[in-house]
Formats: structure tokens, C-alpha cells, sequence
């Protein structure tokens, strides 16, 4: 799927508050100035599920109101830094935002300390058992427990619809979750996501009927090269099931939007948060 990539560091010390504060300021239109990214409550919370508890960070504007909920499905490497700045950054833009450790059934996040190789085939070994306890129903199970979580959380504004998004691996999640609540998930995107469309019978894909949130489909250039059909045919299936949907191939390699990794490149992971923005803006409401 993405197994052969880096996808940022575990522990990535080029990420500041402050960095993200900055890039919030063009990124949001204005609304995520530094100063207001600053007004950010951000908890480590613990999110009962079927299997389990798995261990999260929770993000949500400071002061009194209620915000629209997004979860965010992290990439292969699960909760780390990279990814806990990205949940708050999102609630500076007016979001509750959970961030979920996914390999909690293994280990509490950040499930690798120090640099993660792919090159390496003990690093390898260590992610092959976590991935395998991930199975769809698991998955199903999750997404479900993730969505009771932020519609019971006072600062979620249970009226207005949940934004979902995964990066990489966590591409194939979102649409899992899109349809597991179809009345909850309003907006959907995926980043440089593992594979949507395989002859599996349990392709994600084949969920998309299911569902009834509007799309944001950001491909990364070798993936479309990987899988040049997969484009068209989730555009075709889109309009087939009158969903809206944006399905795009960016001028950027898989891992574009994760910060710190190899593959990230500023302007297009800058031109995917606007677009991700616009998606919640006109869905969430």
C-alpha cells in the first residue's frame, strides 16, 4: 500500500507552535493567525471502544462556544508530533479535532521511539502485528467509538456534521468511517492515501454508496502513476452516487503532507490544507 515510505519523523523537531502558527495565516484565509492558534486547548483523553481504550490527543478553540468535530486518521506510524500539530493547528481554524493512537490494541502512542527505517526489516517486523490487530471490523468498531467520542465532548457542535480525513493508511479509514456514520460524516478527505479501489471484496470503494459526505481525493503523482485508473474510476462513482467531489492528482510524492518527511513539499501540502478548509467550510454546517 505505502509501505516502502518514510512518512515524517517520529519525533520531529523542525515542527514548532509557532511554525504552525505562521503557515496557519495563509493556509486559513486569515482565521488561524499564530496568535490565534495560540488559543488552543489541546488534552491527551482516553476513548472507550469495543476492543479497548486508545489513547488520543483532543484539540478544541479556547473559550466559550461550540465547533464542528473532525478525526483525523494519522498515516502508517500512527500519534506523533507531526501529526498532534496538525490536530491543533485544525482546531485554531474553528474545529474540535481528535487525533487517535490506532495501534492502541499494541501500544500506547508514540508506538516508536527514535527514527523509523523502512529500509530496516526489524523496523518493519515491528509495525507487521500492530497493522494485522487493524482489521476492517476493528476499524468499523473505532470509527464508531471516535465519533460518540467528539458528539459527547460540550465543545462539539453535535448539529452540524463531522469532517473526517486520513493520511496514507489512513486514506482507506476515512471512507471506512464515512461509512460507518453516514448521517454524522458531512466531508471526507484523503491524502496521498493507501489504495481506494482494488478487486478486493472489501475494497473501500465499494463503501462509497454508503455514504453521504462530500469528497476531497488529494493523489500524490507516483501513486497515480502506481494506479493511473483509480482516478477516473472513483470520479465515475462519485457521480454515479451524486456525490460531490473533488478528485485530484498533486504535483507532489506520496507523503507530501507530512511534515519533516522526505517527501514533504510546502507549497502543494499548503495547497492541500486550503482545499481541505474549503471542504469543511462548505459541508460542515
Amino acid at each position: 500500500m505505502c509501505d516502502d515510505i518514510h512518512e515524517g519523523l517520529i519525533h520531529d523537531p523542525t515542527v514548532s507552535r509557532r511554525t504552525f502558527g505562521l503557515m496557519s495565516v495563509a493556509a486559513a484565509g486569515g482565521v488561524a493567525t499564530g496568535a490565534h492558534a495560540a488559543d488552543v486547548v489541546e488534552k491527551d483523553v482516553d476513548v472507550k471502544t469495543a476492543d479497548g481504550v486508545a489513547d488520543a490527543a483532543l484539540y478544541y478553540p479556547a473559550g466559550k462556544g461550540t465547533w464542528p468535530a473532525v478525526l483525523i486518521w494519522c498515516d502508517f506510524l500512527s500519534l506523533r508530533p507531526v501529526f498532534r500539530e496538525m490536530g491543533r493547528r485544525l482546531a485554531g481554524a474553528g474545529y474540535v479535532v481528535l487525533v487517535p493512537n490506532f495501534y492502541y490494541r499494541s501500544k500506547k502512542a508514540p508506538v516508536f521511539d527514535g527514527a523509523f527505517n523502512f529500509a530496516s526489516a526489524e523496523d518493519r517486523a515491528k509495525l507487521t502485528p500492530m497493522r494485522q490487530a487493524l482489521t476492517n471490523e476493528a476499524v468499523e468498531k473505532d470509527a464508531a467509538a471516535y465519533v460518540a467520542f467528539l458528539d459527547a465532548q460540550p465543545q462539539t457542535d453535535r448539529k452540524k456534521k463531522i469532517g473526517v480525513q486520513g493520511y496514507c493508511m489512513g486514506g482507506p479509514l476515512t471512507v471506512r468511517t464515512a461509512a460507518v456514520s453516514p448521517t454524522r460524516v458531512g466531508a471526507a478527505a484523503t491524502f496521498h492515501s493507501g489504495a481506494l479501489v482494488t478487486a478486493d471484496p472489501s475494497s473501500p470503494h465499494l463503501l462509497i454508496p454508503k455514504t453521504k459526505a462530500a469528497y476531497l481525493i488529494a493523489t500524490a503523482q507516483n501513486d497515480d502513476k502506481q494506479r493511473p485508473t483509480e482516478k477516473d474510476e472513483l470520479k465515475k462513482l462519485f457521480a454515479d452516487q451524486k456525490l460531490k467531489a473533488t478528485v485530484e492528482v498533486y504535483a507532489a510524492d506520496h507523503g507530501w503532507c507530512v511534515r519533516g518527511g522526505p517527501a514533504y513539499n510546502e507549497a502543494e501540502a499548503e495547497r492541500a490544507w486550503a482545499e481541505l478548509l474549503k471542504l469543511y467550510k462548505a459541508n460542515l454546517g
